[in-house]
């Protein structure tokens, strides 16, 4: 018989702030605060999302917008922090890394610092409640100007000691150059932070090969399109870069038609480290052991073979090395148990 897979030690690395609130919350905030939500986030069923077209872009970031705009109050980041680590406890993670751009929260909360500073604080309350371990990877957005980055870069390292351990790009890929954003990296870089820009999800391989070069990429959050160039995964295997892949959310985004048409095992075989993540839950329907559940269901996936995924997940975190090898035990005795 398959082993529970919600009983398996994982970390999640690619799970982005306001996705990760639960539908109820976002329903019960928008109420708080008078906000008429479209029938696409108000139905109780994921909306109809199709990214590959300018529209369908723009109509996932409208949609994203309208939650965010839902978190006003320091309590909200209290409760959206405190329910994600709940519901990535509740699907065996044990130890998570946000992903969050402060300043889309910013003028309602006072300003960039002390937006950061709720956050912060919110994350390491949810952690000693809930036994989670958790960190912040703070995010530049790649639809603002250049210089936007390198001021949200200074102040991730600023509060590297309060928990920001890495550094990412998002929003579209397909919108600028990622040398454009150089310099913010090697701020990020040169100050001890990770750098894990998004990439390889709606561009091809050569976006991934620009968060390489351009980035120094020490994770890529998706790079499920590296699997379209033998020679760059060949690379990523070589440099041991662990390419953040969202399954549930390339399908919704209409990145592949089906669950199936996912490239992990292409990723896998080439030696690739993944870390499954669930992206924007709110948006995309599906948490964490959902994405390992897919893994299983739709590509064979072998509970020794999961159990790697959990692994890699883990050494592509930037948790602890004491954390770190008792998760790997942990994993092992998931093995041995079932």
């Amino acid at each position: 018989m398959a082993r529970d897979v919600l009983l398996l030690p994982k970390a999640h690395l690619h799970l982005h702030f306001t996705g990760s609130m639960r539908p109820a919350t976002l329903l019960e905030l928008a109420d708080k605060y008078g906000v008429h939500l479209p029938e696409a986030l108000s139905g109780g069923e994921p909306p109809k999302l199709r990214a590959t077209d300018e529209r369908g872009w723009f109509r996932f970031q409208r949609l994203y917008d309208i939650a965010r705009s839902c978190l006003r109050e320091p309590e909200d980041i209290q409760r959206l922090v405190r329910e994600a680590a709940e519901e990535d406890v509740r699907d065996g993670a044990r130890w998570l890394e946000i992903q969050v751009d402060p300043t889309s929260y910013a003028p309602r909360l006072g300003g960039l610092i002390p937006a950061l500073e709720i956050i912060l604080d919110a994350v390491e309350t949810a952690s000693r409640d809930t036994g989670l371990g958790m960190r912040v990877l703070v995010a530049a957005n790649r639809m603002k100007h250049p210089l936007e980055a390198r001021t949200l870069a200074r102040l991730a390292v600023r509060f590297a000691d309060r928990g920001v351990i890495g550094f990412g790009l998002s929003n579209d890929e397909r919108r600028g150059l990622a040398r454009d954003f150089d310099r913010a990296f090697a701020i990020a870089r040169d100050g001890g932070l990770l750098a894990a820009p998004h990439g390889g999800e709606l561009s091809g391989p050569s976006s991934v090969r620009d968060c390489l070069d351009d980035l120094g990429a020490q994770r890529v959050g998706h790079g499920v399109r590296a699997a379209e160039d033998p020679r760059l995964l060949r690379r990523l295997a070589e440099r041991g870069v662990t390419c953040e892949v969202c399954p549930s959310s390339n399908v919704a985004l209409g990145v592949y038609e089906k669950p199936e048409d996912v490239p992990l095992r292409t990723l896998y075989e080439a030696g690739v480290p993944m870390a499954l993540g669930a992206d924007d839950p709110l948006l995309f329907g599906s948490r964490l052991a959902a994405q390992y559940e897919l893994a299983r269901e739709h590509h064979g996936f072998t509970d020794t073979e999961l159990a790697e995924l959990a692994r890699q997940s883990i050494r592509g975190s930037a948790a602890p090395k004491d954390v770190a090898e008792r998760l790997l035990a942990d994993i092992d005795a998931w093995l041995v148990a079932g």
